[in-house]
């Protein structure tokens, strides 16, 4: 079975927003994870330069070579992702999403994760959605969607650089 909109809100995933439509406020603070997802007849186009800011003078942008290296036909799914407690416990999901969403809108922040997105035409118009999990909960929910993923689509999301795994695996 496919990991879409409606697989996801089965799982106790919520929010299912545009980017230019998300009102913050409304994202938990709790920790959690997240997932970009294409609208309905979303059209992939790559930009030659990302609209993600540059951070430490490095540029997001990759050649449209290695973007469609990455694109996985068929799936619904661009970019699955955690947001954990912090050091300090004041992270979590409201946190990490601004910081996600700032660095699309050409701010530098240091959230690099699922920079690929923000080299897509019509990027604002992608859907975000989350999951509160506890804490402990991450890293194996993480690591599950993510092989889950792999096992459909024979390889991570597009904008998903490294798979996730449990400790010891």
């Amino acid at each position: 079975m496919p990991i879409n909109k409606q697989t996801l809100k089965d799982d106790g995933f919520a929010g299912f927003r545009p980017f230019d439509q998300l009102d913050i406020n409304r994202v938990p603070r709790a920790p959690g994870l997240y997932v970009v997802l294409k609208p309905e007849g979303f059209e992939r186009v790559f930009l030659a330069k990302s609209l993600g800011a540059r951070f430490k003078k490095r540029d997001p942008s990759l050649p449209r070579t290695a973007l469609e290296a990455e694109w996985v036909e068929n799936a619904d799914v661009l970019y699955i992702g955690k947001a954990g407690p912090g050091s300090t416990g004041n992270r979590g999901l409201r946190k990490h999403v601004q910081e996600f969403t700032d660095f699309g809108r050409g701010k530098p922040v240091g959230n690099w994760d699922g920079r690929f997105i923000w080299q897509l035409a019509g990027s604002q118009s992608l859907i975000i959605a989350w999951k509160e999990l506890a804490a402990e909960e991450l890293n194996p929910a993480e690591a599950a969607y993510h092989a889950e993923f792999v096992r459909i689509y024979g390889k991570l999301p597009f904008a998903n650089l490294v798979q996730a795994r449990t400790k010891g695996v």
